[in-house]
C-alpha cells in the first residue's frame, strides 16, 4: 500500500511506493520536482509568463577557483558595507567639531540603518526580476557615490545625505550577495559557505571603530569613507568580468522598463519605507531630542501606524504581485526563519555597539584597543562556522543547531549583563568566546532554512524578507536599547555618585566624562556605566529566548534529498 509522505513545510502530499530512505546530506542531490510542479498551477501575471524557472537539479553550479573568487568578492563587498556601519563611531567627535553639529550625532549613525531597512524589500524585488550582475553592480556603484559624498562633505547636511544614499544602496549589497551565492552553489554547501561569508563580513563591525580611530588620529576622518572607493572599484571591475549566475532565466531589462512600476510595486515601496522611516525617527528622537509626548514624536508614531496599515491593505490586495508576496509569507519556514534570524542577530549588533562603550568608558580603552578586545567573539565565531556546517550537512537537520544557538545566546547575554569595573579580562574574554560560538552556530541557519523551503527562483525575495526583518527589527531594538541605556545611566549615577550631575556626564560622552568627574567620584560613575550597560542585556536575553521557540518552526529534515519546495510563484 502506498505510503504518504507529508513535508514539514506545508507542502502538497506526495504518494510514494516505498518508505523514504534515510538519505545523507553529504551527497545531496535535489530530487526532481516534476510531479509536484504538475500538481500546482500557480497564478501567473502577464509579466511573469516570460520568466522561466531553472530547476535546482538542472542548474549549472559553479565550482573550484571560480566559485571561490566569486564568494570572496561578495564577502569583501558585504564586509565593506558592515564596516561602514561602525567605522564612523570613533570619528563622530571630530566631525561634530568641524561642522559644529553636535545635534546631528544620532543622525550620522541611525540614518544609515534607517535607509538600509527602508530599501530592503525593494532590493529583493529588483533581484527577483533583474539580472543579478546588473543589479549588484548598480547597488555597488550607488554605494560608492554615497561614500564619495560623505568624504567630500562640506556641511553636516551633505554628510547626512551621503550616509542616507550609502545606507540605502547597502541594502542591495547584502541581500544581493546572499542571492548570488545561493544561485552559484548547491544547497548542500550553503551552510558552511554562507556562515563563513556572514562571519567574515561581520569582522567589519568589530574593526570599524579601530580603523575609524586610526584614520581620524593619523590622517583625516574623511578617509573613513574614501577607503570604500578603491575597494569598490576593484570589486566592480572584478564582478564585471566574472560569471555571476542568476536563480532563473529572467526577461531582458528592455522588456521590464515599460512596466517597471508594476514589476517593483513602487507604491508598496513608498508606503513601507515611509512607515519604517517614521517609526525609526520616532524611536531615535523619543526621550533624546524630543520628549515622548511631544508633537514630533507622537506625530511620527501615528504616521507610522497609519502608513503601515495602508501598506498592509495594499500588500494584501496585490497578492503575489506585492512588494512582499503573500504566498511567501504563508510558508512557515519564511516567517519563522525571518524572526529567528532577527532574534539571533540582535545579540550581534548590541554587542558590537555597547561592548566598545563598556571597554572605552569603564576600562578607559582606546577605540583601537576596544576593537582588539572584541576579536575574541569574532575568532570563536569563525572557528565554529565550518564545524556547524559539516554537522548540518551530515544530519540534514537545522532545528537542533538553531535551538542550541539561541540557548547559548541567552546564557552569554546573561553573562554580559554582569559586567562591572572589576570584571577580569579572563571573564569578559570567556563571555565573548561563548557568545561567538552561539553566533557561529546560528548565523546562517535561518537563511538556509528559508532557501530550502522555497523555489530556487524565489530565493531573492526570501532573502530580502529575512534581511528586511532583521534590519528593521535590529534598528528598532538598538534605538530602544539606547533609550534604556541613557535612562538607566541617569538613574544609576545619583545612586553610585550622588555628587555628580548625570546630565553633565552624558553630555561629555563616553570617553570624556573622566575629565569632569572628581577622582573620588569616578568609581561610582564607572559602576553606574556598567549597570546601565547591563540593563540593556535584560531584554536581549528575552529576545534570544524567543529564538528558541521560532526555531522549532524552521522545518524538520529540511535539508534532505526528499525535501520538496513550494512551486515558484512565476
Amino acid at each position: 500500500m502506498p505510503s504518504i509522505e507529508l513535508s514539514t513545510l506545508s507542502r502538497p502530499l506526495k504518494a510514494t511506493t516505498s518508505p523514504p530512505r534515510a538519505a545523507s546530506f553529504v551527497d545531496l542531490q535535489p530530487s526532481p520536482r516534476t510531479s509536484v510542479d504538475e500538481q500546482w498551477q500557480p497564478r501567473l501575471s502577464a509579466s511573469s509568463q516570460e520568466r522561466i524557472v531553472v530547476p535546482e537539479d538542472e542548474q549549472q553550479w559553479m565550482k573550484g577557483a571560480k566559485l571561490f573568487l566569486l564568494l570572496s568578492m561578495l564577502t569583501l563587498a558585504m564586509l565593506m558595507v558592515l564596516l561602514d556601519t561602525s567605522i564612523i563611531a570613533t570619528a563622530i567627535p571630530h566631525i561634530t567639531d568641524e561642522f559644529h553639529s553636535l545635534e546631528d550625532v544620532g543622525l550620522y549613525a541611525s540614518i544609515y540603518q534607517l535607509a538600509n531597512a527602508a530599501l530592503q524589500p525593494l532590493a529583493g524585488r529588483i533581484y527577483h526580476r533583474f539580472s543579478n550582475k546588473v543589479a549588484f553592480l548598480v547597488f555597488l556603484v550607488a554605494f560608492e557615490i554615497g561614500s564619495a559624498i560623505c568624504g567630500t562633505a562640506t556641511t553636516s547636511a551633505m554628510l547626512v545625505a551621503g550616509r542616507a544614499i550609502a545606507g540605502a544602496r547597502s541594502a542591495g549589497i547584502i541581500s544581493g550577495g546572499l542571492t548570488i551565492a545561493a544561485s552559484a552553489m548547491r544547497l548542500a554547501t550553503r551552510v558552511s559557505a554562507m556562515g563563513a561569508m556572514l562571519g567574515i563580513a561581520q569582522v567589519g563591525i568589530a574593526i570599524g571603530p579601530l580603523l575609524g580611530g586610526a584614520f581620524t588620529t593619523y590622517t583625516n576622518w574623511r578617509w573613513c569613507f574614501y577607503i570604500n572607493l578603491p575597494v569598490g572599484l576593484v570589486l566592480a571591475i572584478g564582478l564585471f568580468f566574472i560569471q555571476v549566475p542568476d536563480q532563473s532565466n529572467k526577461p531582458t531589462t528592455r522588456t521590464l522598463l515599460p512596466r517597471l512600476h508594476r514589476e517593483l510595486d513602487l507604491l508598496g515601496f513608498v508606503l513601507i519605507s515611509g512607515a519604517s522611516t517614521q517609526l525609526l525617527l520616532a524611536l531615535s528622537w523619543g526621550g533624546v531630542k524630543h520628549a515622548w509626548g511631544s508633537v514630533s514624536v507622537v506625530g511620527l508614531l501615528t504616521g507610522a501606524a497609519v502608513t503601515a496599515l495602508l501598506w498592509l491593505l495594499w500588500n494584501w490586495s496585490q497578492e503575489d504581485d506585492a512588494l512582499i508576496p503573500l504566498s511567501l509569507l504563508r510558508v512557515r519556514a519564511v516567517w519563522a526563519g525571518s524572526l529567528t534570524h532577527w532574534f539571533l542577530m540582535v545579540s550581534v549588533f548590541c554587542a558590537s555597539y555597547f561592548l566598545p562603550v563598556y571597554f572605552q568608558a569603564v576600562h578607559g580603552a582606546s577605540p583601537m584597543m576596544s576593537g582588539v578586545y572584541m576579536l575574541a567573539s569574532i575568532v570563536s565565531q569563525l572557528c565554529v562556522v565550518p564545524v556547524t556546517g559539516k554537522l548540518v550537512e551530515r544530519t540534514g537537520h537545522i532545528i537542533p543547531f538553531a535551538v542550541a544557538a539561541a540557548v547559548i545566546g541567552c546564557i552569554s547575554n546573561g553573562l554580559y549583563s554582569t559586567l562591572s569595573p572589576t570584571t577580569p579580562a579572563a571573564q569578559w574574554i570567556g563571555y565573548q568566546i561563548l557568545n561567538g560560538v552561539g553566533r557561529g552556530i546560528g548565523m546562517p541557519l535561518a537563511i538556509v532554512a528559508v532557501q530550502a523551503a522555497i523555489n530556487h527562483a524565489d530565493v531573492a525575495m526570501g532573502n530580502s524578507i529575512v534581511v528586511f526583518t532583521q534590519s528593521l527589527g535590529t534598528a528598532v531594538v538598538l534605538a530602544l536599547s539606547n533609550m534604556v541605556f541613557l535612562e538607566e545611566l541617569r538613574r544609576e549615577i545619583p545612586i553610585y555618585a550622588p555628587a555628580v550631575d548625570p546630565t553633565a556626564v552624558i553630555a561629555a560622552g563616553a570617553t570624556r566624562f573622566r575629565a569632569i568627574v572628581p577622582e573620588q567620584d569616578l568609581p561610582g560613575v564607572l559602576m553606574a556605566y556598567s549597570r546601565a550597560i547591563g540593563h540593556i542585556y535584560y531584554p536581549i536575553i528575552t529576545i534570544s529566548g524567543m529564538a528558541i521557540f521560532t526555531s522549532l518552526y524552521l522545518g524538520g529534515r529540511v535539508l534532505s534529498s526528499h525535501a520538496q519546495r513550494i512551486p515558484s510563484r512565476v
